[in-house]
């Protein structure tokens, strides 16, 4: 054998020994990874949850955000909340256990002042805390951070109801979901129905999706005592008048003015008919005025604009029923805080809501006519709406807030670990 074939004998060998040295390495980085996957509590990853995005009036994503932050400091996770100056002190009682909270600058109270900051001071944040990881919670997410980031994306009707939301609207939150789905290194969703939706609509990898259930807060959303239906009663006028609920954002995909035209003629003729209260903050929904504005006299509808928590048990409880035939949820919060204040719940069957309700609700379809047959047979139906109540109540309690911390915590071991599954 030449010197030159030895030479080239002896460097093929050495190729070889070390791709199988790099092979071994990478199966101990795995091993590793999956290890801390697997592990108890201590192995849970450092995590920077930026909560700057939640609203001061505390809708669904805020809710959310409290009821995270609530149930991953009493679990022992590593925290640490950003937030709005505004926000820090509230934070800071709902973070019961050792959570930081560090206060943005004041001038991302301003939505663009806000996400210009979630790309530059967001990461160094993240820097300055020693975070594993940066959870944002609501679609956007900065582009170029130091650590993995997990984003949740709530729903997915910008892509597949895009009419009911407004054009701008809907542009922007396309375009984060997007930048989510491919840049994040994983992506929690509040249901199944919604991780579903993400696989068909928008080809993502179902192995980076994690679905994390909401909870409900049983101490804020309770039965209510007579004296707090009889306090929220008052203050909408009602005086002792039954009436059907809604609750949330008045919006087009909640469905309103399709509620309204089919509880009008739900209560055509029955004597006592009871009023509709519409609770809630005005979205993007102009038929909500026009509707209303065709209701007979003789009916009585209430538009108390936000309102309380502690007037909420009132408000749901309270009612004779709670109607909410959306058209398209992501999870659908206030069907799980209604059923757990004792009230009978009315709600459509689409995307996540059934998983919310199981059969501890009454369905409709969300045109008029559906709603207008199904909701006369509950307020006819007292037994029924009973049943529904004691059942409602049961399985509200299967939605806690603890177990949607722990499913949260499991996927930043994932993320901080680059493990998909």
């Amino acid at each position: 054998m030449t010197c030159h074939a030895v030479v080239q004998r002896r460097r093929r060998l050495r190729q070889v020994v070390r791709a199988a040295v790099a092979r071994r390495d990478e199966q101990d980085r795995s091993a590793t990874r999956v290890a801390a996957v697997s592990t108890g509590p201590g192995a849970a990853p450092r995590v920077l949850l930026d909560a700057t995005a939640v609203p001061a009036d505390r809708g669904g994503v805020g809710r959310y955000v409290d009821g995270l932050v609530a149930g991953l400091s009493a679990g022992g996770q590593s925290l640490v909340v950003v937030c709005q100056r505004s926000d820090a002190e509230r934070f800071s009682r709902v973070a019961a256990g050792d959570a930081e909270i560090v206060p943005g600058p004041s001038a991302i109270s301003h939505r663009p002042a806000r996400l210009a900051w979630e790309q530059t001071g967001l990461p160094l944040v993240a820097q300055q805390v020693g975070a594993d990881l940066i959870h944002s919670p609501y679609y956007t997410m900065p582009l170029h951070a130091p650590v993995p980031v997990v984003v949740t994306l709530h729903d997915v009707t910008f892509f597949s109801e895009p009419e009911l939301h407004s054009a701008v609207r809907t542009g922007f939150y396309r375009s984060a979901t997007r930048t989510a789905v491919r840049r994040a290194a994983r992506v929690v969703v509040p249901s199944q129905a919604t991780r579903d939706e993400l696989v068909r609509l928008l080809d993502a990898d179902p192995a980076r999706i994690d679905v994390a259930l909401h909870g409900v807060d049983l101490d804020t959303f309770h039965p209510p005592s007579d004296a707090e239906c009889h306090r929220v009663a008052s203050r909408l006028g009602l005086h002792g008048r039954p009436y059907v609920a809604f609750l949330g954002v008045l919006e087009r995909r909640k469905n309103v003015p399709d509620l309204v035209r089919g509880w009008v003629r739900a209560v055509d003729g029955l004597d006592d008919a009871p009023a509709l209260v519409l609770a809630g903050s005005s979205g993007w929904d102009d038929g909500v005025d026009q509707a209303v504005a065709e209701v007979p006299s003789h009916l009585k509808v209430v538009r108390p604009g936000f309102l309380r928590p502690a007037d909420l048990p009132g408000l749901l409880g309270g009612a004779m029923v709670v109607a909410y035939p959306s058209k398209a949820e992501g999870f659908g919060l206030p069907v799980l805080e209604a059923m757990a204040c004792g009230a009978a719940v009315l709600t459509a069957r689409r995307l996540s809501l059934p998983e919310v309700g199981g059969d501890a609700v009454a369905y409709t379809e969300p045109d008029v006519d559906s709603i207008a047959t199904s909701l006369r047979d509950l307020i006819l139906d007292e037994d029924r709406r009973r049943r529904l109540s004691l059942s409602g109540q049961e399985r509200a309690k299967e939605f806690t807030w603890a177990a949607s911390a722990q499913a949260h915590v499991e996927t930043y071991r994932r993320a901080a670990a680059g493990v998909s599954v």
